[in-house]
């Protein structure tokens, strides 16, 4: 396996792994301080809720401004949003105003695209037989920043409270430095714009977004979001403790980011349709083990929920090629925004159907339900592989005839 060799993916990947250490102000950090000011938790949910709102919002915005300042700008404007959200959440936090929380969190949603748009860029510096690979090598930058940001909580609430500020916010003082330095990074690329068609035929609008792409990066979100939406509290009421839970999120994050590289690779020599049947199969093979595996044994745990992640990465690799495979430059960014959507898109609905069938059914309802996500998208991926093999060989018969 050898990563692709390019000065500017090196930079897009430092910038990538950089900004993604800002990721943990909305998730972890936003919970804290809107359930600190709020007075109860009936909150926490509602800083992420709109991080992932304005992540899915933000996509759209970022692939409009890429056909016209291009790629490594467009990311860079993403990162402003997210220094200004910062900005505000930290005065928010000075002021004690749960809304403005609110607000600075809807702002954080356009960096939060940034940081996953960053593997079509890194794609498009990468040759085409390489694209998996550069795909990869992003997302492996990105999780450095993800695993590493979690493990600030204690630091950053150290130094805010040694600024007078609410420890809770310290998180947005990293997010304010890692979004500002990933920006400043991107913001002086000089790279050509690619300019969209101005008037694109009917066939190539047709062709945009590739279904199957869309197919395979919505069912891998579905699937992992819906169980690991649940998990912490699952995991808390089978007695094991806050830091067993923090451990196994933490390698269940190594699995959806850290083989990105090896995952790429693959997709690049074997083709991104099996790489992806490998993630459904895998993502099918959590669910079942969530639902029918000893909760309270600390490997069981363990290995159901890297599998899980693991899976999400086969998935997520190989789709994001699937999506943009065949497309011209200035035609991938309404392709990338359409499959940033149904990302956002199959999280909320993961979500919100977990915590119907985890009361209604118990985590056993829930994990088969993953399982069967996971596996109606392997059986999809299959079937349209058949399908093109198929046509594939029909038609090399007919010219043989002729």
């Amino acid at each position: 396996m050898q990563i692709p060799e390019s000065p500017g993916l090196l930079r897009l990947a430092v910038a990538t792994g950089l900004a993604s250490i800002g990721l943990a102000a909305g998730g972890t950090g936003g919970a804290l301080l809107a359930t600190k000011l709020a007075g109860t938790q009936a909150v926490a949910g509602l800083p992420f809720g709109l991080v992932v709102a304005g992540s899915a919002g933000g996509a759209v915005l970022l692939s409009w401004l890429t056909v016209r300042i291009g790629r490594s700008r467009s990311l860079a404007v993403g990162y402003l949003s997210g220094v200004i959200g910062c900005l505000i959440v930290v005065g928010a936090s000075i002021i004690g105003s749960l809304p403005l929380v609110l607000v600075g969190s809807l702002l954080l949603g356009p960096a939060n695209a940034s940081v996953f748009l960053a593997r079509y860029a890194g794609a498009d510096l990468a040759a085409e037989v390489e694209r998996g690979r550069a795909i990869g090598t992003v997302l492996f930058a990105a999780a450095l920043g993800a695993v590493l940001a979690p493990n600030l909580l204690g630091p950053s609430g150290a130094l805010a409270t040694a600024l007078g500020l609410e420890p809770f916010s310290g998180l947005y003082l990293v997010g304010l430095a890692s979004f500002g330095v990933g920006m400043a990074i991107l913001a002086t690329d000089a790279a050509p714009v690619a300019r969209r068609p101005a008037l694109p035929s009917l066939a190539v609008r047709r062709r945009l977004p590739p279904a199957t792409g869309l197919v395979v990066l919505g069912a891998a979100n579905a699937s992992m979001v819906g169980l690991m939406a649940v998990a912490p509290v699952h995991l808390a009421n089978h007695g094991h403790s806050l830091e067993f839970i923090g451990l196994v999120i933490s390698v269940h994050v190594v699995g959806m980011l850290m083989p990105s590289p090896v995952t790429g690779w693959l997709s690049d020599r074997i083709g991104p349709g099996p790489v992806a049947a490998a993630g459904g199969g895998l993502l099918a093979a959590a669910g079942i083990w969530g639902a029918v595996g000893d909760q309270a044994d600390w490997w069981s745990a363990n290995g159901y929920l890297a599998t899980l992640g693991l899976g999400w990465n086969l998935a997520v690799v190989s789709g994001s090629a699937m999506l943009t495979a065949g497309l011209s430059r200035a035609q991938r960014p309404r392709a990338e925004a359409a499959g940033e959507v149904v990302m956002g898109l199959a999280a909320a609905l993961g979500a919100g159907a977990a915590g119907i069938l985890a009361a209604a059914g118990g985590w056993p309802a829930l994990s088969l339900a993953a399982a069967l996500v996971g596996g109606l998208a392997l059986i999809g991926i299959m079937h349209r592989a058949a399908s093109g093999a198929a046509a594939t060989e029909s038609a090399q018969a007919t010219a043989r005839d002729t």
